[in-house]
């Protein structure tokens, strides 16, 4: 055993050094085979001149179909907006505040802070107000809207136009007294027509002859139920029962006044032919 442990070892050491030297020979070829580091030094090439430009250099954007009608992304994004500033132009321009206030004072002369909720007295405004408006919107649909989507005007025209109805509509039924009040407040001088005058003044008269049309409609919706309360008061102090609150007693009388005088259509009835005639 040890004769063949002594021929083994110098079978060991023979197969270790070929192996070395098969890795040095491979290293020498692979030294030899590979490319430089770094290449030589050219020569830089010139720049060249730019190509001059094919077109008259005229970009333009059409935004039109083939036929001159606005495109429907057009129609689509002009929506959008109209729906983004609607609740502004609704309570500004139209009859919804004076509307809506009204209904409000006569809940509250009822002693009937929430009901109707306020969704409900929002949502009869609202009609009342297309009801009242229709003459102003259809007009503007005629004028502005319908030329405009048969391409016959472009945007800024039809802007001109639908301003000219809500302008009319507005100036009838502004104080002149509220729009030399804003007038003056802008510091510009009196305007010589009704017509001239600029829409950044009428809408802030605009809306202050309205609130003020709604609290006088409102003053006088809360005389009845003011004297039911009195006497309603006098009475429970006649009879030593100054401990009851009379709003307890008063409340059943005032909505049975309510109900026998058509509240409801007296007020509405006002509203629509407070907006029959200018001013």
């Amino acid at each position: 055993m040890r004769a063949a442990a002594t021929r083994r070892g110098p079978a060991i050491g023979r197969i270790l050094a070929l192996l070395i030297a098969a890795t040095a020979i491979a290293f020498v070829l692979m030294m030899l085979g590979a490319h430089p580091a770094s290449a030589a030094p050219s020569d830089p090439v010139s720049p060249t001149d730019p190509a001059a430009p094919t077109g008259g250099g005229d970009v333009s954007v059409e935004i039109n179909g083939p036929n001159g009608e606005p495109s429907t992304a057009v129609i689509t994004l002009i929506g959008i907006t109209l729906l983004s500033v609607a609740p502004a132009l609704l309570l500004m321009m139209t009859s919804f505040t004076k509307i809506f206030v009204v209904l409000a004072m006569t809940r509250n002369a009822l002693a009937l802070p929430t009901i109707p909720p306020n969704q409900v007295l929002a949502g009869l405004a609202l009609f009342l107000s297309l009801f009242i408006m229709a003459p102003v919107l259809t007009e503007i649909n005629t004028v502005a809207v319908q030329p405009f989507l048969n391409g016959t005007t472009d945007f800024t025209q039809a802007v001109t136009a639908a301003s000219v109805p809500l302008h009319e509509f507005m100036i009838a039924f502004t104080r002149e007294d509220d729009i030399a009040l804003m007038t003056r407040a802008a510091g510009q001088p009196n305007p010589v027509t009704p017509e001239s005058v600029p829409m950044i003044t009428l809408i802030p008269a605009f809306m202050i002859s309205e609130l003020r049309a709604a609290f006088i409609i409102g003053f006088v919706i809360f005389i009845p139920f003011l004297v039911i309360d009195l006497v309603v008061s006098a009475a429970l102090m006649s009879m030593g029962m100054m401990m009851l609150p009379p709003v307890m007693i008063s409340l059943p009388f005032k909505i049975l006044l309510f109900v026998l005088v058509d509240g409801w259509g007296l007020i509405i009835t006002s509203l629509i032919q407070s907006y029959s005639g200018g001013g």
